[in-house]
């Protein structure tokens, strides 16, 4: 993996996993995301499409490859001709779970954007995983 952040949370690897797949939520979580608008109806799954606005990125539409229920969740887009390819594991714990967000960059000039977009990128997932934290640790004490 190109880049990555792990947090543990104390809260249900479900709770987390609900806030995961509420990816039209997700703006209320972090700052990194300005809008994400889902382009079908129906569960989260390989195929699934949303588009996604970020401060200071063109919109971008971000394609569902794999979902292993209350396990792991990924997607990706194009930037020019790099795949963007972004993963959302989750593995239960003692005391809650451990959430970890990854960003992997393939293909020709994958190189170049890392290192050009590479501390922002890790300064935006260590910030989305900290919103999800956040969201499921307030959940779970409120009992939601």
């Amino acid at each position: 993996m190109d880049i990555e952040n792990t947090l543990e949370i104390a809260a249900s690897a479900d709770v987390v996993w609900a806030l995961t797949l509420d990816v039209e939520r997700w703006p209320e979580l972090t700052p990194t995301m300005t809008s994400v608008k889902r382009r079908d109806d129906g569960p989260l799954g390989p195929g699934s499409t949303a588009r996604i606005e970020q401060p200071g990125m063109p919109p971008a539409v971000w394609t569902v490859t794999d979902v292993v229920p209350e396990r792991l969740f990924a997607w990706q887009t194009k930037l020019g001709p790099v795949t963007v390819r972004a993963v959302h594991q989750i593995d239960a714990t003692d005391g809650g779970c451990r959430n970890t967000l990854k960003v992997d960059l393939i293909g020709f000039g994958s190189g170049v954007l890392r290192t050009i977009g590479g501390r922002r990128l890790v300064k935006a997932i260590t910030t989305e995983n900290l919103g999800f934290k956040r969201a499921a640790e307030a959940a779970a004490a409120s009992g939601d």
